[in-house]
This record gives C-alpha cells, structure tokens and sequence, in this order.
C-alpha cells in the first residue's frame, strides 16, 4: 500500500506564452515521487493562487476555470482510489498512464524498472550495495532520457521492446551520452536485467537481447613499481598536506583497500589474524564482500604515526583521510614532485597492492583475490596478465643481454 499521496497545482511560468499566459500543471506526488500532467489550461500568473490553488477572480471565464480544475483534481482521486480499491501498490507515473487512458492489460517499462529500483533500495546492505542501487538509478536516468529523445515519449509498452531498441539505445548511451564502451555495456547490461524481469513473469514472449552482442573491453590498469613506490616514500615534502596525503595513498599501496574502504576503517576493523599478528578485517562497500587482510610494516608504521591525530581522535576513525577529490588532486601534485609520469590517483593504489606488492613477489592469485575482496578469481586473474606482458618486456631484456654473433659461436659453428 502507498503511504503518501498528494497533488498540488502549479503554474509554470518558463513557458509562458506570447499573450502572457502560462500553463497549469498538476504535480501527483506518491511516496516522495513526483509526476506532473498538464490540465491544457492557461491563466495570467497574476491571477492565480498558488495558496489558494485556484485562479484570482469573479468572471464567469474564472469560475469556470477552476471548476475545470476541480474536476480534474477528483478524477485522479477517483482513479486513485480504484487502484487502491484493488489492492494494487501504484505510482505516480502508473497513475498519470491509466489517466492519459493507456491501455491497462499493457506493461509499461518505467513502472517495472522502478518497482526493480525499490526492491533494490530495501535489500542495500543486506543483498546489494549502495553502489548497485547507483547504477540502477542512473541507469533508469539514461533510459527515460533515451525515450524521450529517440521516441518522444515518456514510457513505452514492453511488447515494443525488439533489437532495435536495444542497438538504437546503446548508440544512444555512446553518441548522445558519450559513455565509454565499458560504461555502456554496464547501462545495456542493467536494461537487460529489467527484460529478464518481463521474460521470467511471461509479460513477454521474446527476447529483444536475443541476438545482441557486446563486449566489455579490456582497460589496462596502470600501477607503480617498486623505484617509483620508493620515490614516493622517500621524498620529502614542504607541506604537511602532501605528507599525509602520501602516507595514506602508500596505506592503501600496502593494504589494497579502496578510497572509501580505507575512510571507513576504524580501530574496531584491526584484530588479530590467524598467525597472531594485527591483521584488518573488514568488507568492501562496493560489493560488501570480506577482505581481511595482514598489515605489512609500512602499513602498521602509517597507522601509528596518525593515531594520536586530531581528525582520527574527534571522528573515530583508524586514519585522518581527506575528500577523494582532493587526494587525487594532491596526488597529482606528488606525481610532479617525484617525477612519475603517470596519472596518479587514488584507486591506483589498490592495482600497485595487485601487482608490485603481492604477485610480483610471489604471493599466490587465491590470496590476493581474497585480500583485494574480489568476488571472482578472473577479476584478480586480470592483474596476471599485467604481470604476464611485464615477463614478456623483462625477457626481451634478456634476450637483447644475450644476443650473439651466431657465426662466431662455437655451438652454433659446431666446432
């Protein structure tokens, strides 16, 4: 059942016309959200009474627009309370289709995808992460842009649903949107789980995704190497800003944890592991899975030096750490000053931890997965292949070291 239903009558002075007069909406507000439908009435803003909610007068021409109102305003209560009567949980934009006389045995696809969108929200924390519910929300944002600007509509019947639209929505996300190819798969994939939704309750009898294709591509994670994490260890700032900055992005260098990870940790999330040293024990807000993880010296060294200061005393917190925008502004700043050409950000960390820290010196693929938190084996198995290309590079080193004449060699002479 709904908890809040409320309408209230708006003027929309942006658009009013040449003779002066601006149309009146009604706003349909259920449980916090908002659709409006225009009454196809236009009055003076001078003349109407957002308090009062009706127009300023005594004319017939006045009184006749109000009641207009009225009626309009007790036809959506009347179509309000027959789905309500039904015992159907509605929206905002359920209710302003049965008004506009859409054909209610049709399956509409915002309501779909938002009812998806709150089943969401009340599993956060539990089930999913507070990033999912993001993506489904942006990605419910890119999908009535795309209908509006492709079809000029605001929702549409999920029987019209075919390839089509799914190949004219993903050019949409890259053209019109300049999404990434990565970014937009992510948005086509997150559509695609609302048409498993209409396939799996039968509201559909084919699937548009049928003969789709795409492809996530793989991007090459840039990390540091051990020269350049030494360089960062050993320069020197003049402001104490850098400094902290530093020690806390060679925190996450050493521990793999992401930006908000390594905010969020308190005393609480340090115990000891297993073998009897400190260990953090903690879970991914991203994809709420474990990570637990040994402190290695450097690490242990940051969290002594910060935890006498003020920000981590007066916010609780293991270490005092600034905005993400602004670590990865300073950051850039300690890129120039130690002369690394890379572009330094935060979650670069968490690849240097992947690579250079752990499998470059041997620590097994299984134990890295599990200390980066990573729900799957292949998204660890993709720091490997960094690994594999960096064999490949050390060896044509070796091969160039050892290149000889091969007329002059005595295996190759035979002699």
């Amino acid at each position: 059942m709904n908890k809040t239903f409320n309408l209230l009558f708006v003027i929309k002075k942006s658009k009013t016309k040449s003779d002066g007069t601006a149309p009146i909406y009604l706003r349909i507000t259920i449980d916090g959200k908002p659709k409006e439908i225009a009454s196809k009435r236009y009055i003076e803003p001078e003349k109407w009474s957002s308090k009062l909610q009706k127009a300023i007068g005594v004319s017939e021409e006045i009184k006749s627009f109000n009641a207009y109102l009225k009626t309009l305003e007790q036809e959506v209560y009347d179509t309000h309370h027959e789905i309500m009567k039904d015992k159907e949980v509605t929206t905002a934009s359920k209710l302003k289709l049965k008004l506009q006389g859409v054909d209610d045995n049709k399956r509409m696809l915002i309501p779909i995808f938002e009812d998806h969108n709150n089943k969401i929200k009340e599993l956060v924390g539990k089930e999913y992460a507070a990033g999912t519910l993001e993506r489904y929300k942006t990605s419910l944002k890119h999908t009535i842009a795309f209908l509006e600007c492709k079809y000029k509509i605001s929702d549409i019947d999920i029987k019209e649903i075919n390839h089509a639209f799914i190949t004219d929505y993903e050019f949409y996300l890259r053209s019109v949107r300049n999404c990434a190819n990565n970014t937009a798969v992510k948005y086509i994939k997150n559509f695609g789980k609302i048409i498993k939704i209409c396939l799996a309750n039968d509201w559909i009898d084919k699937n548009p995704f049928a003969n789709y294709k795409s492809k996530v591509r793989e991007v090459e994670r840039v990390y540091l190497t051990e020269d350049e994490i030494q360089k960062i260890l050993d320069k020197e700032f003049s402001t104490e800003r850098l400094t902290l900055v530093r020690d806390i992005f060679m925190f996450s260098c050493f521990t793999g944890l992401a930006y908000v990870d390594v905010k969020n940790l308190t005393k609480t999330n340090i115990s000891l592991g297993i073998d009897g040293e400190e260990w953090i024990f903690t879970h991914r807000q991203k994809t709420e899975s474990a990570s637990k993880i040994p402190i290695l010296p450097i690490a242990q060294m940051i969290i002594d030096k910060y935890k006498k200061h003020p920000q981590s005393l007066n916010k609780g917190k293991l270490l005092p750490v600034l905005s993400n925008q602004k670590m990865n502004a300073y950051l850039k700043e300690i890129a120039d000053l130690c002369e690394i050409h890379k572009n330094l950000t935060f979650h670069l960390a968490r690849h240097t931890f992947a690579t250079t820290v752990t499998l470059t010196n041997g620590v097994p693929i299984e134990s890295v997965s599990k200390m980066l938190g990573h729900k799957s084996l292949k998204t660890t198995q993709h720091y490997a292949k960094i690994l594999d290309r960096k064999v490949s590079d050390d060896m044509q080193m070796l091969r160039a070291k050892f290149n000889i004449d091969k007329d002059s060699h005595p295996i190759e002479s035979g002699s």
